[in-house]
């Protein structure tokens, strides 16, 4: 038990600084809620900027396997022609320049 003079002031001194305390432990809980909504958003934007990074990594792999398999096949061609078909490059005094 309190021993003070006045027994009303200190009860409402006591409470008045209890309220205050409360009151600021209040804003720094919310200050700490904003804080954390803010980083959550930038955190979440830059997540959609490294997948949109990622998906057009994705799309030049796809272009480049694509034209990967253009070359292979484009060799393979050269082979069949070659080996089956016997056909050769002709010499450079066979060769006939049209203009068009």
């Amino acid at each position: 038990m309190l021993l003070c003079a006045w027994q009303k002031e200190c009860s409402y001194l006591f409470y008045s600084k209890v309220w205050l305390a409360l009151i600021v432990l209040l804003l720094i809980s919310a200050m700490a809620v904003i804080l954390s909504k803010y980083r959550s958003r930038s955190l979440f934007i830059e997540i959609q900027k490294q997948e949109k990074t990622l998906d057009n990594y994705e799309i030049a792999w796809g272009q480049l396997q694509l034209e990967l398999m253009t070359l292979k096949e484009e060799n393979r061609v050269e082979r069949v022609a070659k080996k089956q078909l016997k056909l050769r490059i002709p010499e450079r005094k066979n060769i006939i320049y049209l203009k068009p």
